[in-house]
């Protein structure tokens, strides 16, 4: 559908007798999208401006931008999270909840039937084969994710030296995510206020173009519905606090806090609150734990989750249900276990998610009127660098772990790291990773036709004897 009538938004309302874009017809946009929506949270950001902006028309680029900085600074996915702040711009409420909710259903459906596969055939050669050569591709993505999300961000050297310092007090000093995020974006306040011309660069996942900047369907006028007022931020704080916590409540009053099923709802919850910068931020995180402390995965299956997530369409994020899924599995407590299973993963999905519509519901309106701020869009764009220094670290972290079987820990006066033991590479994996990195920088090949021949060539690899 394009548009090509006047805008029928007056001061963020619609004109007497006369119609905007129906529910009906957002919701066709939105499924498609949502369909769409492969590639990370880049490419989902590029869908989502390519259809909204382009060929819809419905919000034009600088609004566009503005609500892709502040979903950059909220925990979670911030693709997911752009198109319920684009979706309650332009419906309320309910428009948000269909663009959010529509975002992450194919994701879900997708993950769950592969983790009943992996459940079921998992341990079986072929399927081991197949996640073997898709495990080698996604060390790939993740690296072309880093240099993708870097070119857009690292404008000048302080953005480079901003992802540097990140990277290295992550790395070398497990510094928290949290406080990382916080001291940039402190930084970037800062600068943007002194004036600083440094800190004045585009966000995370803006177009790479350099055309005028289009009106929208919607006005730049703040709609009715989007300015912000105590009563309305009580309201809807209690409502989705509610729908996010009431479930975790009851799950600990009936079950216990040992229980399988309470865990999922605790941990999960807190992940929500500290996954700053999307999955590739804080799997490095989910992955010891689930692995060290919970017992829920084995070595070497949170990148299978990975690899799932990076193949279907949806959030990153959306790994964390298969994580889910496979500690009720493997912890029933009486239950059918895929019954287990697909329950866990589930409840994983709810306690994630539902905070997100907390945090465009809450703060968005307050956003709206922050608009042109050039304080709160410098420590957006410093937010944004420390970013990418996260994400190299988590690229790292994968590396060592996927190709090396043995790691020395090297540790002195607090600080230290996780060094390979050369002996132990994987050369299969190695060179299925080298392909893949060709295959995507050198070759242009796309995330998907490199995933797809990654695996293929583990299942090569298998049949002729050498995984």
């Amino acid at each position: 559908m394009t548009i090509t009538k006047p805008s029928p938004f007056r001061d963020g309302v619609a004109a007497p007798g006369e119609r905007g874009i129906s529910i009906a017809d957002a919701f066709g946009v939105w499924l498609r999208v949502a369909i769409l929506s492969f590639g990370g949270p880049a490419g989902q950001i590029a869908v989502m401006h390519r259809i909204l902006v382009e060929e819809q028309r419905w919000i034009s680029e600088s609004r566009f931008l503005h609500a892709l900085n502040y979903c950059m600074l909220l925990p979670g996915p911030e693709a997911q999270q752009l198109a319920t702040y684009v979706g309650w711009l332009m419906h309320r409420t309910r428009g948000g909840i269909m663009a959010g909710g529509l975002f992450i259903l194919p994701g879900i459906i997708a993950i769950m039937a592969l983790s009943w596969v992996y459940a079921l055939f998992g341990n079986v050669g072929l399927v081991t084969a197949l996640f073997f050569g898709l495990k080698a591709a996604v060390l790939a993505v993740v690296l072309e994710a880093v240099v993708r999300i870097g070119k857009r961000a690292l404008k000048n050297r302080v953005m480079l030296g901003l992802a540097a310092t990140a990277f290295v007090a992550i790395f070398f000093f497990a510094m928290p995510f949290p406080l990382i995020v916080v001291a940039a974006g402190l930084i970037g306040f800062a600068g943007a206020r002194a004036g600083l011309q440094q800190f004045q660069v585009s966000g995370h996942g803006s177009p790479d173009n350099n055309e005028a900047d289009r009106p929208g369907l919607l006005s730049d006028e703040t709609p009715a519905h989007a300015r912000p007022g105590v009563v309305r931020a009580l309201r809807v704080s209690t409502v989705w606090l509610a729908v996010w916590l009431l479930p975790v409540i009851a799950l600990l009053m009936m079950r216990g806090s040992q229980d399988v099923f309470s865990q999922i709802a605790i941990f999960f919850s807190k992940m929500a609150t500290v996954t700053f910068g999307g999955a590739y931020a804080v799997l490095a995180y989910v992955a010891q734990q689930a692995v060290t402390s919970y017992g829920w995965l084995r070595p070497g299956e949170m990148l299978d989750g990975l690899g799932m997530a990076e193949t279907t369409p949806g959030p990153l994020i959306m790994v964390l249900q298969f994580v889910a899924f496979m500690a009720a599995y493997r912890h029933p407590g009486g239950l059918d276990p895929l019954m287990a299973g697909t329950l866990g993963g589930l409840l994983a999905t709810w306690v994630t998610f539902a905070p997100c519509f907390l945090w465009i519901f809450l703060g968005a309106p307050f956003i709206e009127i922050l608009r042109g701020d050039r304080a709160i869009s410098g420590a957006l764009s410093a937010i944004t660098a420390a970013v990418v220094g996260v994400i190299l670290n988590l690229a790292v972290w994968f590396a060592v772990h996927t190709l090396f079987a043995k790691l020395d820990q090297l540790r002195w006066r607090g600080w230290g790291f996780d060094a390979p033991v050369p002996s132990s590479v994987n050369v299969w994996g190695l060179l299925l990773s080298i392909g893949a990195l060709l295959a995507m920088f050198r070759f242009k090949v796309g995330m998907i036709p490199t995933l797809a021949m990654s695996s293929a060539a583990g299942v090569a690899l298998y049949a002729i004897g050498l995984v």
